[in-house]
């Protein structure tokens, strides 16, 4: 085929612009989405005033309490722990090379919410109070924090030692993820088994992935180490595309692939775990985004991988919101919306696998 002089430069400009906008775009309705939701609620406060707040020139006390306490930190930890979920399942589909892949299906999941029945059982975190007749609280929230965290990282070492045992292929570190997600799925029902009305409640309330959970320091932790880990993913988009072409063509193009989906896989897994073990289990944001983005903007990763961040935030941002308007005054945790659209997704995509 003859192409004129500059044709194909103008066109792969164009291709490029086009992914471009659609990033921006994203962003800007990201952004657009903080103010909405920050306004709606219990008390609703009017789209000026929130921009006046932001940029601390709020003309009411009562509103910029209630926008800097309550309403700006809980949106905030939506848009981080959206952008990392996603970011850390979009990586992860590329090292396995499977459109299943995400910390939700690899166990790591069930392994914090093992280390957080661990610690309201054998170490004393489960005593409950309550401050009205239907509010539970874990009293230990840090030592159960703490504990989800160690046995995320848990869980994500034994995959990447049994990887290294085996060597890094896909199909190791996923079968070996269904395994621990087995494995851990099991000994929190056992703990639950055992356990007392007020473990038990304090157990299943640590489960219910919950934004509203995060303070501005907690908050302060989960956005460094996203920027952290999605910076390294962003400086390897190209080794991903390298890598969705084939082991072999990767090696071929001088990419260490072993080393790449090791470090990935350890990245991706911490970055869920530090997400996970402060808000708890908020499930297929991982698995859904990545893919509803790759459906507009195609797989090249220098696009996907900014495109899921932006796209992950807005999305569990928007569930937050819409969590705490649907049944106001009570707020419905946002894990419970995402369950709801992740699982008919996830079932598509069992489906559309199969008839491959």
């Amino acid at each position: 085929m003859h192409f004129e002089d500059g044709q194909v430069p103008d066109e792969y400009r164009r291709y490029i612009g086009w992914k471009v906008g659609l990033v921006c775009l994203t962003g800007g309705l990201l952004a657009l989405a903080l103010v909405i939701s920050i306004s709606l609620g219990a008390a609703h406060i009017p789209l000026d005033e929130v921009t006046r707040a932001l940029f601390g020139s709020a003309s009411s006390k009562r509103f910029d309490v209630i926008i800097w306490n309550i309403r700006l930190p809980q949106a905030l930890t939506s848009i981080v722990a959206g952008a990392g979920l996603s970011v850390a399942g979009a990586a992860m589909q590329s090292i396995l090379r499977n459109p299943l892949g995400s910390p939700f299906t690899l166990g790591i999941s069930h392994a914090a919410a093992f280390g957080a029945a661990f610690a309201v059982m054998i170490l004393g975190g489960g005593i409950m109070t309550s401050a009205s007749a239907d509010t539970v609280n874990v009293t230990s929230p840090y030592l159960t924090t703490g504990v989800a965290f160690v046995f995320s990282l848990l869980a994500a070492g034994i995959i990447v030692a049994v990887s290294r045992l085996r060597g890094a292929t896909p199909e190791i570190m996923i079968l070996t993820g269904v395994a621990l997600g087995a494995l851990f799925t099991a000994g929190t029902m056992f703990l639950q088994y055992f356990a007392d009305d007020v473990q038990l409640a304090a157990m299943v309330f640590w489960t219910f992935g919950d934004t509203a959970r995060a303070s501005w320091s907690e908050l302060g932790v989960m956005a460094s180490v996203t920027l952290v880990c999605t910076i390294y993913f962003l400086a390897n988009g190209w080794n991903y595309n390298a890598i969705d072409a084939g082991d072999e063509t990767a090696k071929g193009l001088g990419v260490r692939v072993d080393r790449v989906r090791m470090v990935g896989m350890l990245l991706a897994s911490m970055l869920t775990a530090v997400i996970i073990a402060f808000l708890g289990i908020i499930g297929f944001v991982g698995l859904v985004v990545p893919h509803m983005v790759r459906r507009v903007i195609g797989s090249d990763h220098r696009f996907l991988l900014p495109g899921s961040i932006l796209a992950g935030g807005l999305l569990l941002l928007a569930a937050d919101t819409t969590a705490r308007l649907v049944l106001a005054p009570h707020v419905l945790p946002v894990s419970v919306l995402t369950a709801f659209l992740g699982a008919p997704v996830f079932i598509y995509l069992i489906i559309r696998g199969q008839r491959r």
